[in-house]
């Protein structure tokens, strides 16, 4: 009886809950890469090699802290190449990014939970982050999509990042 009325108490919460379409804005890319998705998941989790492709062109990346396993937090901070162009999240010329890894299954998925550092509440809330790999015959798919997204954040320059991204992988490892 306590499960059902628990069970109860918690449909009658979720009347209160926006619908999910109305709370998810979903951006996502794709791109197949010349390598095995072990070789992917590594480079998805190994802090010395993710400054070599993570940050989007125009960017650099610094990773301050990254503890790859399920419920492992990391810290870190993308920089504009040219401080003159830059409009950072978090500063004038960066994005600081806190989160932690909600879900490593290796060889298949990297789900991230992440938050911009911000005053600025168009950057507020926790996206989650999905990189999801499928081999296929000439390499392994590569689909980054991201759940939640800030509304300061543009569908436009977002899949252009991720997509720039998804290019530095793939010289990374080709």
């Amino acid at each position: 009886m306590k499960h059902a009325e628990a069970l109860g108490a918690s449909l009658q919460a979720d009347h209160l809950l926006p619908k999910a379409s109305a709370m998810t804005n979903i951006h996502s890319a794709s791109r197949t890469i010349l390598a095995t998705p072990r070789a992917i998941f590594r480079a998805l989790i190994d802090a010395e090699a993710m400054p070599r492709w993570r940050a989007p062109k125009g960017m650099h990346m610094r990773v301050e802290r990254l503890e790859p396993r399920p419920g492992g937090r990391f810290r870190l901070v993308l920089s504009y190449d040219d401080p003159a162009a830059g409009a950072g999240k978090s500063d004038a010329n960066s994005d600081i990014v806190e989160g932690r890894f909600a879900e490593l299954i290796a060889e298949e998925r990297v789900v991230e939970e992440v938050r911009f550092q911000s005053d600025d509440p168009a950057y507020a809330g926790t996206m989650r982050v999905t990189t999801a790999l499928a081999p296929v015959s000439d390499g392994t798919k590569v689909t980054i999509t991201a759940e939640n997204v800030p509304s300061g954040i543009s569908e436009a320059d977002h899949r252009q990042g991720m997509e720039s991204t998804l290019k530095n992988l793939a010289d990374f490892l080709e």
